[in-house]
């Protein structure tokens, strides 16, 4: 599936518009509920209303995109007063605030009701004499019309022959993309036709998002809040997910970037593979032990959340193999933990589904905000902070070459594997690894049915691994070449044991 990342479209524009217009609430606004009116008449202009039909829906869409911005639910659609847009803002509007589920919300007015699975002759038919759709057809779906192909939606199996018979490719496969993108089959429909997230099975990964050309789907931020703290005196200290660099211009540095972030009001910067570091050589450990000995089957990694949510929802029995380590995320929130006891730890990184992490029970008293690259972005413009001109005027050469890996498909594995070889040479390794999640569960099945045998798995939500998460801003070539070239910076290759 062609992907619509690092390409700058209308929906990417408004979304960052909207980060940026609720920060600016967040730095700016002396009253902060009129101010928070205003906004959908500041950000659609009249005269200008150019993504929907009508400004009037425009902006009523734009209001619930707001509402998330903010960290608030959507308005109930079937109520006939669904409230004003500030509905609730007292309880946003503080420094400290946890992600409520669901995290992924489809805004109802900005769905498009696209068609789920549907076959249809276009325009480029030729009505040629061989007529093969017809041929091949197996229910007789295909009829002729004034010469030309037909296909007969009552009698349509969708299976897709005609398609791929037609030497004119004169027939079009209309898939809805959300669904498409979605890999545990949580995109469901209302009495309209309109996608609705199935919340019980969705796992907040962010695909769906992404993939929607109408930017129908939207996720919650903490930005308001993040500001908030900052604002509030407290220490805020940041760490970076592997896959942040390039993700803000190609000639931003690693030392650009964290110099940009303290001069956005960040106390210290870290990077989020010094956790990824501590992992791997505990994974390394675990593998030797219980794997290669012939103890456990196989066993799962746990750094993307989406991916071992869906193992725990749908493979209850792999439990058990489930990492147990810390991920690279809760293990260097600890560690500035322990060197600022009263700093707080905002998690700034590409993935919608982190945010969830965060909120367990178990990981809120480490990670206390999680932001998206893209919603970062829109703290820097509300800063007016143009990343790309810096001066840096910091340095970053704390993480080796291993934990700089995770942020692409194959490198959590591939770092695991070479702690192995460094610490336990002679030791058979046998890894894999899963991008997206509909390979995750093909893989899962495998391992069930007792064919992965003293594997380690790697799973990754994302096709392509972090750098192609929902909150990222460039395209995964570029994010894959930036990272294997800050990886190879690295002063060491693996981790100390």
């Amino acid at each position: 599936m062609s992907s619509m990342r690092g390409i700058d479209t209308p929906v990417r524009q408004i979304r960052r518009r909207v980060f940026k217009e609720v920060a600016n609430l967040a730095y700016h606004s002396t009253n902060l509920k009129d101010d928070m009116e205003a906004l959908p008449y500041k950000i659609v202009d009249y005269e200008e209303s150019q993504y929907w039909e009508s400004v009037y829906r425009d902006r009523a869409i734009i209001r619930e995109r707001i509402r998330l911005a903010m960290g608030m639910a959507l308005r109930p659609e079937n109520r006939e007063h669904p409230g004003h847009l500030t509905e609730g803002l007292e309880e946003s509007n503080i420094d400290e605030k946890y992600y409520e589920p669901p995290l992924m919300q489809v805004i109802p007015s900005a769905c498009n009701a696209c068609p789920e699975n549907h076959y249809e002759v276009t325009n480029t038919c030729m009505g040629c004499v061989a007529h093969p759709c017809r041929e091949v057809c197996p229910v007789g779906a295909m009829t002729m019309l004034n010469g030309k192909s037909l296909i007969d939606q009552e009698k349509c199996i969708k299976c897709g022959k005609c398609r791929d018979i037609c030497p004119y490719d004169a027939i079009s496969h209309k898939e809805r993309p959300c669904k498409k993108a979605c890999g545990v089959n949580a995109i469901q429909n209302d009495k309209r036709g309109r996608a609705v997230i199935d919340n019980e099975v969705c796992v907040s990964c962010g695909q769906c998002m992404v993939s929607c050309p109408f930017g129908a789907i939207a996720d919650k931020s903490q930005i308001f809040q993040l500001i908030r703290a900052m604002q509030s005196g407290r220490m805020i200290v940041a760490q970076v997910a592997p896959a942040f660099v390039g993700q803000f211009g190609p000639r931003v540095t690693p030392e650009m970037f964290k110099t940009a972030l303290k001069e956005l009001g960040f106390a210290e910067v870290y990077e989020t593979a010094l956790g990824a570091d501590l992992g791997c050589i505990a994974e390394a450990e675990h593998y030797v032990r219980e794997v290669a000995s012939g103890k456990q089957d196989f066993a799962l990694t746990s750094c993307c959340p989406s991916w071992a949510v869906m193992a725990k929802n749908l493979f209850p029995e792999t439990i058990d193999k489930i990492s147990n380590e810390l991920t690279p995320m809760v293990a260097t929130a600890r560690m500035i933990k322990q060197q600022h006891p009263e700093a707080s730890v905002v998690f700034i990184g590409p993935c919608a589904s982190k945010k969830l992490e965060a909120s367990r029970r178990t990981v809120r008293s480490d990670v206390d905000f999680v932001i998206t690259f893209e919603e970062l972005a829109g703290m820097f413009e509300a800063r007016g902070i143009l990343v790309e001109e810096i001066q840096a005027m910091d340095e970053i050469r704390d993480a080796t070459a291993a934990g700089r890996g995770y942020g692409v498909a194959g490198g959590v594995a591939g770092a695991i594997e070479d702690c192995i070889k460094e610490y336990y040479p002679g030791t058979a390794v046998h890894v894999e690894h899963a991008e997206s999640l509909a390979e995750c569960r093909k893989m899962l099945l495998l391992a069930k049915a007792g064919q992965k045998k003293g594997c380690l798995i790697e799973g990754m939500a994302c096709p392509g691994g972090c750098i192609a998460g929902a909150g990222t801003n460039i395209s995964l070539q570029a994010a894959a070449k930036e990272v294997a070239a800050f990886k190879a910076k690295a002063v060491r290759r693996v981790p100390k044991q």
